[in-house]
Order: C-alpha cells, then structure tokens, then sequence
C-alpha cells in the first residue's frame, strides 16, 4: 500500500466547509468523488486542517492510501475532472506512518479586510469602512501571545481534548485598501481566528477596552467573543511540518 499527501488549494465560496459531510457539497467530498473517478475505486482522504464554510485555502493537505504506484499524470487529469475552485498542487509520497493532521507542527492563517470598495474583493475579503483604532488593533494582535487558553474563541461544542494553543505569531498588516490579519500557531480551535478578529476590531472601534480584550480571553467563556466575522476573509495560507519531513 502506497501513502500519498495531497497538497490542494480551493476557494471555499461554494462548500460547506472543507470536511465531508452528509447531504452538503465540500472540498473533500468533491476531491474524493474525482479520485474515486479517475482511480475507479474509492478513496478515503484526511484532512489535515478543517476550514469551515466559505473559508478558502491557498494550501491544506488530506493523505490517503492508494495499492499501486501513483501515475504521474494523475495531477494533470484530476485538475479537469474537479471543478473550477478547486486545484491539486502536488502528490508526495510518504511513509505509511505518516499523518497529515497529527504531524503537522503549525498552521497559518491570514484575514483580510477592506475599507475602499471593491467589486474584485467581495469574495476574498471582508468590507469593513470604519474607522479603526489601528495602534490598539496591533496591540490587541500582540497580547494574545501572552496567552495560551484560547476557550474564549472556540464555537460551542466543539469536541477537543484541550483548548491550548501556542501562537507563534499574530500581528495585522495595514495595505492601500485594508489590512491583514496575520497568525501562526501550533493548532487552533474551530472558529478561533475569525472569533479573533471580530473580537480585536471591537477593540480597534473603541466598543472594548485592551483590558476587556484580556478579561475575554481570561473568561474562558464563547459566549463573550465576537465570531460574526464572515468566512470569505479568511484563508489557510500553510500547512507546516518538521523540517525535512518530506524528504
């Protein structure tokens, strides 16, 4: 048996999410429904990040276990059987013991919003024209470093062992439209960097305090945090793994 990761981008405008689901269209139930297509057997992938709805990715990955070797026009044929929002970027051949999920070491992400309108932007970003408090909004970004507890900013039932995580990086990026929202870490919780950046432009609008951004996050509460942040801004931008894991 051959283990495989499959490297794919998508935009996540039309799917329920990147996860299978019953009675709903996502990206792994439509990358399964090609290779099952074109291997004529079915294929079972896994996901190695969920992205909720609308949510799109420049770079996630799902492995899966194939009998034969994998052909090398296998990319070339997939991509004209998938639709036009999804795209496989490479196959590579892995250990049998290999997880795309558990031996991930970090994931990033990055929301973008816009305050200048833009017909171009209204799938791939969030139009926001307010004024911002941009200092308080990077000092908001900033203290979530200090942190590890990040149940504020986790969706309700949300079925996880422990609500840790290291942020590694979290910082906003003003360009000539908008900004960025920028963060790293080793994992995050469903629905945790849109409940970030409702939350921290709370701050950056003056709604909140810094010092109530910190009793949110310290309540450990969801009920307290901003998730009204719509998916389209937010991209998975990459997937990391140990350094010379594919090799």
């Amino acid at each position: 048996m051959n283990r495989y990761f499959l490297e794919v981008a998508y935009h996540g405008g039309r799917y329920a999410g990147s996860q299978v689901q019953l009675n709903t269209i996502t990206v792994q139930s439509e990358l399964e429904k090609a290779l099952e297509v074109y291997f004529r057997q079915k294929l079972v992938l896994t996901g190695s990040s969920r992205t909720d709805t609308g949510v799109h990715a420049t770079q996630n990955f799902y492995h899966f276990d194939l009998p034969q070797p994998m052909n090398p026009r296998a990319i070339y044929n997939l991509n004209a059987i998938l639709p036009h929002d999804i795209a496989i970027k490479q196959f590579i051949p892995v250990p049998a013991e290999a997880h795309c999920r558990f031996d991930a070491i970090a994931r990033e992400y990055e929301y973008f919003i816009y305050q200048v309108k833009d017909p171009f932007l209204v799938d791939r970003a969030w139009f926001y024209p307010y004024t911002i408090d941009w200092e308080g909004l990077q000092t908001a970004a900033g203290v979530l470093k200090e942190y590890t507890d990040f149940t504020s900013f986790s969706k309700r039932n949300s079925q996880v062992k422990t609500f840790n995580c290291r942020i590694i990086y979290s910082e906003w990026k003003r360009g000539e439209k908008g900004a960025v929202y920028r963060v790293k870490a080793n994992r995050f919780l469903r629905g945790m960097v849109r409940g970030l950046v409702g939350t921290m432009l709370q701050v950056g609008r003056g709604k909140i305090t810094l010092q109530q951004f910190r009793e949110i996050i310290e309540a450990r509460d969801c009920t307290k945090a901003d998730f009204s942040v719509p998916g389209h801004g937010l991209f998975l931008q990459k997937v990391e793994y140990p350094e010379h894991y594919f090799m």
